[in-house]
């Protein structure tokens, strides 16, 4: 696939590393998230693009183009879910983290709302690998208002989506967590958000409308999704020291 148009193709390593130093000292400043990805996931767009349209239903999910944020940000919409579905999970999700659909948007936004905004099918990529965010939380069992929870989607995402940016912040969270917590039990639970992403199908694929009605167990099982046992066991050990790794994961905007 062709690169992003007036894009260089080179990576900005002394940008990503500022970023994930700030990010490591607060982990609620999510727009340095944002700067990592700009800076390190070049060429990351047009590869998951030309995946999505080689895949079964891809080509038609290309073709509507529709942008997730509106769906998961319309009130109505989220109400309508049974109870037990994907869309219930997630509307329990809203309502336990305070986070919306909107405020993840608008953080993303805060410094290059152009690069988001583009009429161009990389940048409608970006925007569903962003938007989709939250709904891999749900499916995945990794918490969002917690620091490790955050840790292990970047990690699976890492391994879903590609990206170097993702990487870093995944290396970077598990080396701090040996210095915070003295234990490994952290990493590991890093380490299995990634072996998680490997091994589930590539949710990039799948069409969040139908998704969202499907029931969460009978979803889980159908993607290939495991059972996060070293993230719960990280959470059961670790307890105050995850709570003293700084921040809750995500501001709320």
């Amino acid at each position: 696939m062709p690169p992003y148009p007036g894009t260089s193709g080179r990576r900005d390593w002394r940008g990503a590393l500022d970023a994930v130093r700030r990010l490591m000292r607060d982990p609620d400043d999510t727009r340095q998230v944002f700067r990592i990805m700009r800076a390190l996931n070049t060429g990351n767009a047009p590869a998951n693009y030309a995946r999505l349209i080689a895949s079964a239903a891809g080509g038609r999910i290309a073709y509507e183009r529709a942008e997730l944020a509106a769906l998961l940000a319309d009130p109505t919409a989220v109400a309508r879910h049974a109870p037990g579905t994907v869309g219930a999970a997630y509307r329990d999700f809203l309502v336990t983290t305070g986070y919306t659909a909107d405020g993840l948007v608008a953080v993303s936004e805060a410094d290059h709302a152009d690069a988001w905004g583009a009429e161009h099918p990389y940048g409608w990529m970006g925007r569903r690998i962003r938007d989709l965010h939250d709904l891999w939380h749900v499916l995945t069992g990794y918490q969002a208002d917690d620091p490790l929870g955050e840790a292990a989607l970047v990690a699976f995402s890492f391994a879903q989506v590609g990206g170097l940016g993702w990487a870093l912040i995944a290396v970077a969270a598990a080396l701090k967590s040996l210095a915070v917590t003295r234990s490994t039990l952290f990493a590991r639970a890093v380490w299995e958000g990634y072996r998680h992403g490997r091994a589930a199908a590539w949710l990039v694929a799948e069409d969040p409308r139908a998704l969202l009605d499907e029931p969460l167990a009978a979803a889980r099982a159908r993607l290939g999704i495991r059972e996060p046992h070293a993230y719960r066991r990280a959470r059961r050990e670790l307890g105050a020291a995850i709570a003293s790794f700084g921040g809750a994961g995500r501001a709320t905007a």
